[in-house]
C-alpha cells in the first residue's frame, strides 16, 4: 500500500502507542497466512467506542488508516460469504464507534455529513460507512489491471518473515534494473516525428524502445500525494542501483498520514483539490 507503512511508523514515535500500532505488523503477517475475514475479526478487538477507549487504543481515525492498510495490502479480493459476514461485523462496529463520539472530528463531519454528534445517528453513520467499504473494495482491486506491479506483498518462508514491498520501490528497482529488460507496466509513450517513424518501423522490425533509465536524469510524478519517507526512499534507491543519476520526485501533494482517509473518503474525486 503506497506510503501507508510509511505513513503508520512515522506516527508511532510521537505517541504512547507503539505496542498498539504493533498490531499492523501482525495484521500484515496473517494477510498473507490468512483469509481477508480472519484479518477483518482480528481487528475487531481494537474497534472501541470513546468510552471504552484508553490513550493507547485506535482512534476513529486511526482505524481507517488502519483498514486502507489491510485492504491495499491484501490486494484483490474474493468475495464469499465469511467475507462477506466480517465485513459486516466491522461495519456495524466502526458505525457504532463513530455514533459514540463526543465530538465529530473534521475528517469524520465530512466522511458523515454531520456537523455535530447530536446529529449522527446509527443509520447515518451505518450508510457513511457502507460507503467507506465500498472504497475499500475499490482500493484492494486498485492494481488489477497491472501485470507486474499487482501486489505489494512478498510472501515469507521457513527463514524469513512477509514483508512489504511499496509499489514506487518496486517501478525504481525495475527502471535501473540491470538486466534491462523492457518494463511491463511503464509504458513508452511516442511523441514527434522521430518516435512516430520508430513506432512505425517497429512493424516490420525490431526497434528497441527508450528504456527509462538511458538518461542521467529521471523525473518521477507521483499522482495523489508523496510522503517525505517516500522521497528520500527514492533518492537513496536511485543513489544505490545507479550512482550519478539525478532524481526528481514532483507530486501534487506533501502526504501526512491523516490525508489518505481524508483523499479517499471525504474527497469528490471528479473533482479534486490537487493541493495548489
Amino acid at each position: 500500500m503506497k506510503g501507508l507503512t510509511v505513513c503508520m511508523e512515522e506516527k508511532t514515535p510521537q505517541t504512547p502507542k507503539n505496542d498498539v500500532f504493533s498490531h499492523h505488523h501482525l495484521l500484515f503477517q496473517s494477510i498473507g497466512e490468512s483469509t481477508m475475514s480472519i484479518v477483518l475479526n482480528q481487528l475487531l478487538p481494537m474497534m472501541k467506542p470513546l468510552n471504552q477507549r484508553t490513550n493507547d487504543d485506535y482512534s476513529p481515525e486511526e482505524l481507517l488508516i488502519l483498514l486502507i492498510y489491510i485492504y491495499s495490502v491484501g490486494g484483490e479480493l474474493a468475495m464469499d460469504k465469511d467475507l462477506g459476514e466480517a465485513e459486516e461485523k466491522v461495519k456495524k462496529a466502526l458505525a457504532q464507534v463513530f455514533c459514540e463520539e463526543s465530538e465529530l472530528s473534521p475528517l469524520l463531519q465530512k466522511i458523515t455529513g454531520c456537523d455535530s454528534s447530536i446529529k449522527l445517528t446509527f443509520h447515518k453513520s451505518k450508510i457513511a460507512v457502507d460507503e467507506l467499504f465500498t472504497s475499500l473494495r475499490d482500493i484492494a482491486g486498485a492494481r488489477n489491471l497491472m501485470k507486474q506491479f499487482k501486489s505489494v506483498y512478498v510472501p515469507g518462508n521457513h527463514t524469513h518473515q512477509a514483508s512489504y514491498k511499496p509499489l514506487l520501490r518496486q517501478v525504481v528497482e525495475e527502471i535501473f534494473n540491470p538486466e534491462r529488460p523492457d518494463p511491463v507496466d511503464i509504458e513508452h509513450m511516442s511523441s514527434g516525428l522521430t518516435d512516430l517513424l520508430k513506432t512505425g518501423f517497429s512493424m516490420f522490425m525490431k526497434v528497441s524502445r527508450p528504456h527509462p533509465s538511458d538518461h542521467p536524469l529521471l523525473i518521477l510524478f507521483v499522482v495523489g500525494g508523496v510522503t517525505v519517507s517516500e522521497a528520500k526512499m527514492i533518492k537513496d534507491l536511485v543513489t544505490s542501483l545507479k550512482p550519478g543519476t539525478q532524481v526528481i520526485v514532483l507530486s501534487t501533494r506533501l502526504l501526512k498520514p491523516l490525508n489518505i482517509p481524508e483523499l479517499l473518503f471525504a474527497t469528490d474525486r471528479l473533482h479534486p483539490d490537487l493541493g495548489f
